[in-house]
């Protein structure tokens, strides 16, 4: 009953407080489902559509983990952001050509969006990674086709703005969040989105989500691969 609640009263403007109430009421059944993975991410949206939205991935984070999810993701990639540059700044050969076009752009006067954008993208590059694995550049009036990635964040550009028009996560072929303002809070959103509906990271960057997790929202960071050992090391030095 509280579910179907729900429903109706998603449809309803300026109603966020009654909305979470219900959430956290049905936080178990929630849960329920999403461990026993009988629901497919196009279902859950549909029996749950309070979830997808920046405030409702938020909460549900929280509920969680006690953990404020953009919050405490962008404070530690800030509080990082010196030292990465360092080490990337400090990296030759073919990496360190790679690195130059972001290392470029955090030279120039930018939004902090851009400026954290940069960043993430350049340490994908520095882990090994690929960007184009997380994600999915594309023009306004050239949309990629959604139906064609599993788990993206798309950025959408516009040749005559620097910053992007519009930021969406795609689960499973499907936009289930727009409106995500920057690359960076796309990031936070879509660890919740994962935490929320449990979902495993991609092998291609698995060492990107560890840093996500386990660096800047200091989840079960006692258990790190070599790699991000290294990095974490370097970080705190």
């Amino acid at each position: 009953m509280e579910r179907q609640e729900l429903l109706n009263e998603v449809k309803k403007r300026n109603n966020n407080k009654v909305i979470q109430e219900k959430m956290c009421k049905t936080f178990s059944m929630r849960r329920l489902e999403v461990v026993s993975g009988t629901q497919a991410a196009e279902d859950f949206t549909e029996r749950w559509p309070a979830l997808f939205c920046a405030d409702g991935i938020t909460e549900e984070f929280r509920r969680i983990t006690t953990i404020s999810l953009e919050q405490s993701f962008m404070s530690k990639l800030d509080a990082y952001t010196p030292k990465l540059l360092a080490l990337m700044k400090a990296k030759g050969g073919e990496l360190g050509t790679k690195l130059r076009p972001f290392l470029f752009k955090l030279s120039q006067n930018q939004s902090i969006g851009m400026r954290r954008e940069a960043v993430i993208r350049s340490l994908i590059l520095y882990l090994g990674e690929k960007g184009e694995e997380l994600f999915e550049d594309c023009q306004g009036d050239n949309r990629s086709d959604a139906t064609e990635h599993v788990l993206k964040i798309m950025v959408v550009h516009d040749a005559a703005e620097e910053d992007p028009v519009d930021v969406s996560i795609i689960l499973e072929g499907r936009e289930v969040l727009h409106g995500c303002g920057n690359a960076a809070k796309a990031c936070a959103l879509l660890m919740g989105l994962i935490y929320a509906l449990n979902l495993a990271y991609p092998q291609t960057l698995r060492y990107t989500f560890e840093v996500f997790q386990k660096l800047f929202l200091e989840l079960d960071g006692m258990k790190l691969s070599p790699k991000v050992q290294a990095l974490k090391s370097k970080l705190l030095t």
